[in-house]
């Protein structure tokens, strides 16, 4: 997934939660919204100098998976067999092929500057993302869609910042709560269809702070708060 892609992808995450057009380039976006996800590093193959994108970047030395399978079909990876006689000499020699596999991914197409990806399709800058589509910026997104800046989630669509919760949709903020429908800042709820800044709540309706609201009451205040949050 290249970086054109990934903005029309947030251009439409953005348009259909907020109901406004995305002021956010991806770089605005990442830094706003996705500023304490683990994401991927941009580091290179050791062998090439190519870029590439690592989870982990503790070795120092790296290889993208095409770039290892390229070389292990072309056996640049095998040697003749040599004498052993200490560790030290082991570990000369382990170091010659001890890369950090880069970008990884299985069964998975459209995969751009992500690393750990499972069986998904049209995935930027994320890690570990497993039976997911149309993901940005996140880390740990399992059977979602359209989701961006989000952690740990999964039955999820059409959210951003939403982080160890499940079967959210169309909502903004969302942490440790599940059935989370057209919702804002909510913390720690269960079953919340239309609710702003809620805590420690279950199946409520038009609940601001929460407090109960009558819709048209509500709906004004949601206004408010949506272009307080895009004017930010």
């Amino acid at each position: 997934m290249n970086t054109q892609e990934a903005q029309a992808l947030l251009d439409k995450i953005v348009g259909q939660i907020f109901g406004y057009k995305n002021p956010y380039t991806l770089d605005q976006f990442q830094q706003k919204y996705a500023f304490d996800v683990r994401l991927p590093v941009k580091v290179n193959d050791s062998t090439t100098g190519v870029e590439t994108w690592a989870q982990s970047i503790s070795s120092g030395k790296f290889i993208t998976i095409d770039n290892a399978r390229k070389m292990d079909e072309d056996g640049a990876l095998e040697f003749p067999k040599q004498e052993i006689n200490s560790i030290s000499e082991l570990l000369k020699i382990w170091e010659k092929t001890n890369y950090t596999t880069t970008e990884r991914q299985i069964e998975s197409v459209n995969v751009g500057q992500s690393d750990n990806t499972y069986n998904s399709e049209n995935i930027f800058r994320c890690l570990n993302t497993q039976s997911s589509k149309n993901i940005l910026f996140s880390d740990g997104m399992f059977n979602s869609e359209y989701v961006a800046g989000s952690q740990r989630t999964k039955n999820t669509n059409y959210c951003i910042r939403v982080d160890d919760s499940k079967d959210c949709s169309n909502s903004f903020t969302v942490a440790w709560s599940g059935k989370v429908v057209n919702s804002m800042f909510i913390n720690d709820c269960y079953d919340m269809y239309e609710c702003l800044f809620c805590n420690h709540l279950s199946s409520k309706k038009y609940w601001i702070a929460n407090m109960p609201f009558e819709e048209a009451e509500y709906l004004k205040i949601k206004e408010m708060i949506l272009r307080w949050i895009l004017s930010q």
